[in-house]
């Protein structure tokens, strides 16, 4: 359990901030750097649900973004402890299989039922979609970070692997929302060439 007594610590005016095994680093740190990204999807998802809770199965894609904004802080948590060769990894708080298999059968679930594309989709739609795209490019922004990041320090591959799959699933949970592909603004290319 976190306990937040004291928001504000003066450990960080000079630019230096503490990793979860209590190492410092400078705030510009590609681990730090990686985190940040996924704090900034997660504000836009917390944006995209309370446009969510106006839609007709608002409940059904709400609980989905709950529990993807768990994971996001799930996987925050795991980049900001730095991975050990050969470590229990049953003793730190490490994203796992199950959270990538739970967006993975809930991205099949939803595009089930959607038409396939011809085009490639302009982020918008509705608002609720807007968001969902917004984060979704975040996300993508963060998974490159994680991926510069596994070249350089040892990183949990499952973080990787849940960024990659977590933004196939906004993609697909934009689509959804948007009156089931009904409202999905598509690319003309060369529209405005003439």
């Amino acid at each position: 359990m976190v306990r937040l007594t004291k928001i504000y610590t003066r450990g960080g005016d000079k630019g230096d901030t503490s990793l979860g095994d209590g190492s410092r680093v400078r705030k510009y740190a590609l681990r730090v750097a990686t985190y940040g990204s996924l704090d900034e999807a997660n504000s836009a998802l917390g944006i995209a649900r309370l446009h969510a809770a106006k839609l007709p199965d608002g409940g059904a894609c709400d609980a989905m973004l709950l529990r993807i904004q768990n994971d996001l802080f799930d996987l925050g948590a795991d980049l900001c402890m730095p991975s050990e060769p050969g470590e229990d990894s049953s003793k730190k708080l490490r994203v796992v299989q199950a959270q990538v298999d739970r967006l993975e059968h809930e991205i099949d679930a939803m595009n089930a039922a959607l038409k396939p594309l011809d085009s490639f989709v302009l982020p918008g739609g509705s608002p609720t979609a807007a968001y969902l795209h917004l984060a979704r490019t975040i996300v993508r922004r963060a998974e490159r970070e994680i991926t510069e990041l596994t070249e350089r320090e040892a990183v949990n591959p499952l973080a990787l692997t849940y960024a990659n799959r977590l933004s196939d699933h906004l993609f697909v949970l934009s689509r959804h929302v948007n009156a089931g592909d009904q409202g999905d603004v598509l690319w003309t290319p060369g529209a405005n060439r003439r």
